[in-house]
């Protein structure tokens, strides 16, 4: 794997640069001094934006990472011997901690999964299985329905359980279904979100949103133990100011969005190319041969989602273009046809 400046291609969201609007506002608020730790204007601002987008019962807690969002949200709601239930290619899963798992073939959750671990409720022999995590839009590009959710949520409730969304990508989700954020997250059911926007556009910094009232009791110690607590919150709370405004979040995942469905459409053309899974944000997972991937990995890395079956995950960006969609096909077709003529 290259180290060092990539040129723009499909290897992740992550590797995208910062919005420049979040720039700019970042250096717009840094002047003169204000109060630390969450205490300043930008961060009552950007606090109102939250309850403004999910309800008044909304309480918001910025942090560092995605990473921290997810593990110290989860903390807040449980206790060391409760467990979480998500899809075993979740972040959380794969990445973050210890949870019991559920197989899918979409990277989406329905009920019927969960059976496997609903039991040992009240017996001290057992794990508690406390919350549901799903992601949203998931790690395979796939984007849970309003009604999935309110069904998940539903049995999650029915059971003294927790339905958390990781919302990593949730910026791509709400334009795939077109609806506010709120339509399915706090309406749909969901008790605690992760808000991601460091994959669509912002330099760095998520918003931990507790949407039910009373389960932020005492979070704030979580957060400063979990080493989280931003000293010069000001600057993560100043982006999400940026994010919101014009609705740039929108913006930034729609054309994110748009370029994934045009990278699809242009590798149909290809029968050598299979896609796997319904393109419905800005990921595309496609199987192709091992030797063609190596040597486009040569010229524009990607990452291997399953190297048994040789899928491979390409990710689109908020700075994506259409020039770089058709380098990547035309090199495509190149490897494609070197590899016909030896064979």
């Amino acid at each position: 794997m290259e180290k060092g400046i990539l040129k723009r291609g499909f290897a992740s969201d992550n590797n995208a640069g910062i919005h420049p609007d979040i720039l700019n506002e970042i250096s717009s608020v840094n002047k003169g001094h204000v109060v630390g730790y969450g205490s300043d204007v930008y961060t009552e601002k950007a606090l109102g934006i939250f309850k403004e987008q999910f309800g008044n019962a909304t309480e918001t807690f910025f942090v560092f990472t995605g990473t921290a969002a997810n593990v110290l949200s989860l903390s807040g709601i449980t206790r060391s011997w409760n467990s979480v239930i998500t899809a075993s290619t979740a972040h959380l899963e794969e990445d973050e901690c210890a949870v019991l798992t559920v197989e899918t073939t979409d990277g989406k959750i329905t009920i019927e999964h969960l059976d496997k671990h609903i039991h040992g409720f009240d017996f001290e022999h057992h794990s508690q299985p406390k919350v549901i995590s799903i992601s949203q839009s998931t790690e395979m590009g796939t984007v849970y329905t309003v009604s999935e959710i309110r069904k998940i949520a539903d049995f999650a409730h029915s059971k003294g359980m927790f339905l958390h969304m990781d919302g990593a990508r949730i910026s791509n989700a709400a334009v795939s279904l077109n609806l506010l954020f709120r339509a399915f997250t706090a309406d749909a059911g969901v008790d605690v979100l992760s808000f991601g926007g460091t994959k669509n556009g912002m330099m760095f910094g998520e918003a931990i949103c507790f949407l039910k009232p009373g389960l932020a009791k005492d979070f704030k110690y979580v957060r400063k133990q979990g080493m989280q607590l931003a000293s010069k919150m000001r600057f993560i709370s100043a982006q999400f100011i940026a994010y919101f405004r014009n609705d740039l979040w929108k913006t930034n995942a729609a054309h994110s969005n748009s370029m994934a469905r045009i990278l699809a459409d242009r590798l149909q053309q290809f029968k050598e190319i299979r896609i796997t899974q319904d393109v419905r944000s800005n990921g595309v997972f496609v199987i192709m041969p091992a030797e063609v991937a190596e040597k486009m990995r040569k010229h524009y890395f990607f990452y291997p989602w399953n190297e048994k079956t040789s899928e491979y995950r390409l990710m689109t960006s908020w700075d994506t273009e259409k020039a770089d969609i058709e380098d990547f096909i035309l090199l495509l077709r190149k490897v494609l046809n070197q590899g016909q003529a030896l064979t």
